[in-house]
């Protein structure tokens, strides 16, 4: 995966795909964004906490990839633990969160 290139794909016929796929490019944008200026401020030995940031932030590069995939399945706004939709509410403030809230909470 280059972390340099953004990840869209062709408009389909489908806005409501696009609008997702919009929302989720927007996010990889931001935390490449951060990562970027994580690796410009340099390291130190010893930090941790820069180490832990970076890390993070590659976690969610991942789950944005993976929402990715679930927007070409079909199956992105299902929630993973109970196959429940996950209210758009909470899409719409984490586009690429795999579980409704309750689920969430089971899996942390």
């Amino acid at each position: 995966m280059s972390l340099d290139l953004p990840r869209t794909e062709p408009r389909t016929a489908n806005p409501a795909a696009d609008e997702v796929r919009r929302r989720l490019e927007h996010a990889r944008t931001t935390r490449l964004a951060q990562l970027k200026a994580l690796d410009e401020s340099g390291d130190s030995p010893g930090d941790h906490l820069m180490s832990n940031q970076k890390d993070a932030i590659k976690r969610v590069l991942t789950e944005i990839d993976e929402a990715f995939a679930r927007v070409d399945a079909g199956t992105y706004g299902d929630c993973l633990g109970c196959s429940k939709p996950v209210p758009p509410e909470r899409l719409e403030i984490l586009p690429h969160t795999r579980y409704c809230v309750a689920c969430q909470r089971r899996a942390s």
